[in-house]
């Protein structure tokens, strides 16, 4: 039974006849039904009814159960916290050109559970809000012909077998604020209504459009004209579709879909004749097939994930991108023209000759990248990849992030001709992968004469009080600029931190002292495209040192065995992080003589010589990308020719103030530490001279308490120190 024929009789083919059709050409209901024609209010103590509202009455329900309500044009409906429940496939709410505000109110149907339609003879449009609702009807959620209905925190659903969520016929629906449209075939259809012109709407904002069954949103045809709708799908909304599409739009029907801020996953599908716009904007995602789709926008950071070979009509691009599939899927995209400036996603493979491809057959202009992917393994062909055509334009493409990264080299994209691009072996180069396994070998020495300065730059300290044993505690820091004629070009930042203490012993004429040694250092290595490495290092040694306080010789030697602790984070071309670690020990000694000279008011001058040599332990590993390395001994032997000079202030009691300069030529007799970078050979090479200086001051405020602050500076053609600092005191007992 209805409350109102109205409910009952729709054709879609015949929705022309709506506003022509008189409520006097239809049967009552067998139910009573209450003609409202002033203002009423119902509540929970109301009589079970089905109500017709006449314009310009509103009806006001709180807390009420209803059957069908029918409201005429000019007619108000205000329901709060009240139930609808329609009988013998009737519609639950029904307006004609009226107004209705629902909340916290449900409706059920066996029809429609919502039906909006314009009164053209009255020139009233229908318009609802419905919040925090839930509306449900076997045929449709809702109708919407030439209406306005919006949704806040509210569920409309077509619950039969064929149900659909929402039909809208030149209408408006605006989803908002977590609602949901279902159909349990179709989530939302869209077609062209009575009206002579116009279009459909549907916005979708931070909610969700479901076809259980089919596709979440059917543009279609009628029996007038064909079908033209406008989607926006906004702010984290969602579309899901049984069967995969999320747009379907059939045979002369055309739709525009805008999203925004939202990731979708599915297809659009157009029919011959038929045509669609996407535009993707502001991080919004779309993966699925574009079919027929004649236009395509992509921007602010948007981007499409193809998941096969597709053709687009234009596609236009403002800072969007276009992904080729995951990984180890190779794609074609075609597409008649290109505009704009945008990103590509794509993919290589040297050892197959595949490789994802852009194909453009008209005209092909603005600026563009391409990011591919980069990889831990070297190329197994010879040969170069076409990886875009243009069938003209002004159009230009580079690598985004430089040449890609393929195992130990890097490649760079070759244009050939005026409209082809390709990926070519001749413009290798060594990848950031490789540079930061070289500086990782390279940086052991660099360490290990870091830590070593801070002792032997002060054995001065304890040779002053040589009767007397002692302990001591330095603090350094270090920062040396290593030039790409060393294998590698890299910076590397130290700070660290070392103790001991020692006690002296007596043979022959001279005094001879003898200690042990401890300390930890970390040092940041700084490379291109923002990679990095770390070494933390720990060591323990011993010295001993040897003053003959007459002539003024010394001899002073240190031996200290280091466990080196290194870990990569290599930036590749494509954006990417690999990572990888190893631990190996290191071995060096030290021996150093001199003679310390004394000249007239408290000058002195102390030349001396020193050699010294380590030897690194090689390391087998990978980076967790695939790239392996065959770390082979990285060894140094350096040696250092010099004087001191400076003087000394006394005071009473023991206390002395020693200003001090120094100056020395050193240099490197090691020139061939090399690495394997899958299978390939790179060496390092620290070899050459360079000169130092450093300058500091000794200060002994009590027969017990020395201490010292040390500055120091070297410069050569392959490493420079800008600056080096240790800063020291010792307790003598």
């Amino acid at each position: 039974m209805s409350s109102h024929p109205r409910s009952t009789f729709y054709s879609l083919r015949h929705l022309t006849l709506l506003g022509k059709l008189s409520p006097l050409l239809l049967a009552t209901s067998a139910w009573a039904q209450t003609n409202v024609t002033k203002d009423t209010l119902i509540d929970a103590g109301s009589a079970l009814d089905s109500y017709r509202v006449i314009g310009p009455a509103t009806l006001t329900a709180n807390g009420a159960k209803m059957l069908q309500v029918f409201a005429e044009a000019g007619a108000t409906v205000t329901f709060s916290d009240s139930r609808i429940d329609a009988l013998n496939n009737a519609n639950g709410l029904t307006l004609w050109g009226a107004d209705a505000t629902l909340q916290r109110t449900t409706v059920v149907s066996e029809s429609r559970g919502l039906s909006l339609t314009a009164d053209s003879s009255a020139g009233r449009h229908s318009q609802a809000l419905v919040i925090d609702s839930n509306i449900s009807g076997a045929r449709q959620g809702a109708l919407v012909n030439d209406s306005t209905l919006e949704l806040q925190r509210s569920e409309l659903r077509g619950t039969g077998a064929a149900g659909l969520g929402a039909d809208l016929f030149n209408g408006t629906l605006i989803a908002r604020e977590g609602s949901t449209i279902s159909g349990s075939q179709n989530g939302v259809r869209l077609r062209e209504g009575s009206s002579p012109s116009g279009n459909s709407t549907l916005v979708v904002d931070n909610s969700l459009v479901e076809g259980v069954n089919g596709s979440a949103i059917v543009v279609g045809i009628g029996a007038i004209r064909p079908a033209s709708a406008h989607i926006d799908v906004l702010n984290r909304s969602t579309l899901r579709a049984g069967n995969g599409v999320l747009l379907e739009v059939e045979h002369s029907a055309d739709a525009t879909l805008r999203v925004n801020d939202s990731q979708l996953e599915g297809d659009v599908v157009v029919a011959e004749g038929g045509s669609a716009a996407v535009q993707l904007e502001n991080f919004a995602t779309l993966k699925g097939r574009l079919e027929n789709v004649a236009s395509l926008a992509i921007d602010s950071n948007a981007q499409w994930v193809m998941v096969g070979d597709a053709h687009v009509g234009a596609l236009s691009m403002d800072g969007g991108s276009v992904r080729f599939g995951e990984l180890n899927e190779f794609f074609t995209l075609s597409l008649d023209s290109l505009a704009g400036n945008g990103t590509f996603v794509m993919e290589a493979d040297f050892s197959s000759g595949q490789s994802d491809k852009l194909d453009v057959t008209g005209n092909a202009s603005g600026n563009h990248t391409l990011l591919i992917n980069s990889s831990g393994h070297d190329p197994h062909a010879e040969n170069s990849l076409h990886m875009v055509h243009t069938g003209g334009g002004d159009a230009q493409f580079e690598l985004q992030g430089g040449p890609v990264d393929l195992g130990a080299y890097s490649y760079d994209l070759v244009r050939k001709g005026d409209n082809d691009w390709f990926l070519d072996l001749t413009t290798r180069v060594v990848s950031p992968g490789t540079q930061s396994v070289m500086a990782l070998a390279n940086a052991a020495p660099t360490i290990w004469y870091g830590e070593l300065g801070t002792l032997r730059s002060r054995m001065g300290e304890v040779r002053r009080n040589p009767a007397n044993s002692g302990a001591w505690v330095r603090t350094f820091g270090n920062k040396y600029n290593v030039a790409a004629s060393a294998g590698v070009a890299y910076q590397q930042h130290q700070q660290g931190l070392s103790f001991g203490a020692d006690t002296p012993l007596s043979a022959g004429d001279g005094n001879w002292l003898v200690g042990v040694t401890a300390g930890i250092s970390t040092s940041d290595l700084n490379l291109a495209r923002g990679s990095s490495a770390t070494v933390d290092s720990y060591h323990i040694g011993a010295y001993t040192s040897w003053f003959e306080a007459e002539s003024g010789y010394y001899f002073d030697a240190t031996a200290r065995l280091n466990r080196f602790e290194n870990s990569l984070d290599v930036r590749l071309s494509d954006g990417k992080k690999t990572e990888g670690d190893y631990t190996s020990q290191g071995l060096g000694v030290s021996l150093e003589v001199g003679r310390h000279l004394s000249l007239a008011d408290g000058y002195f001058l102390e030349p001396f010589a020193q050699l010294s040599g380590l030897v690194v332990q090689g390391k087998d590993y990978s980076l967790d990308n695939g790239m392996s390395t065959e770390g082979e001994r990285t060894r140094s032997l350096l040696g250092k020719l010099g004087a001191t000079t400076g003087r000394t202030f006394t005071a009473a009691d023991g206390r002395t103030l020693q200003p001090y300069l120094r100056v020395a030529a050193v240099h490197e007799w090691a020139n061939d530490n090399q690495v394997k970078v899958n299978g390939n050979r790179f060496a390092n090479d620290l070899s050459g001279t360079r000169g130092e200086v450093g300058v500091g001051l000794a200060l002994s405020w009590a027969e017990q308490w020395q201490a010292h602050a040390d500055f120091d500076y070297s410069h050569g053609s392959k490493i420079e120190q800008p600056w080096g600092v240790n800063l020291g005191v010792r307790y003598s007992w």
